[in-house]
């Protein structure tokens, strides 16, 4: 699987630049950057379909200010990237559990270690120092 978003308009495989979301309560499509994780209810958009947008009768498009220029990482994403892979490399891992069973959460899926609650999308994570 390739790392690079692509437009979620059919036939369209151009990279994505722009993500699309509808707040359906105030008749309002919002067209801005591209979200940093893909989410199920919003549409990714190449520089082509986002210049293109329209929106139903009624509706109001904000546009949002999208750089369509490639985001490469800088030094210090590149930098932070090799700090994460060197702390990992030092910290010891944690045998897990001796039964299976405690390693299920509510709903019968495999537990985070780290997520302490869920509600719906949303997670609460604990803090990696306690």
């Amino acid at each position: 699987m390739s790392p690079v978003r692509r437009c979620s308009r059919t036939a369209c495989g151009r990279p994505a630049v722009a993500t699309l979301t509808y707040v359906y309560a105030d008749s309002t499509a919002v067209l801005g950057p591209l979200a940093t994780y893909a989410e199920p209810h919003c549409y990714d958009l190449c520089a082509e379909h986002s210049e293109r947008l329209t929106a139903p009768r009624g509706w109001e498009v904000v546009r949002l200010a999208i750089d369509t220029a490639a985001a490469r990482p800088s030094g210090d994403d590149l930098e932070a990237l090799a700090d994460a892979v060197r702390e990992a490399a030092r910290t010891p891992r944690q045998e897990p559990p001796a039964s299976g069973k405690d390693r299920l959460g509510a709903d019968g899926r495999e537990a985070d270690p780290m997520e302490v609650a869920r509600r719906g999308h949303l997670r609460v994570l604990r803090s990696p120092e306690s």
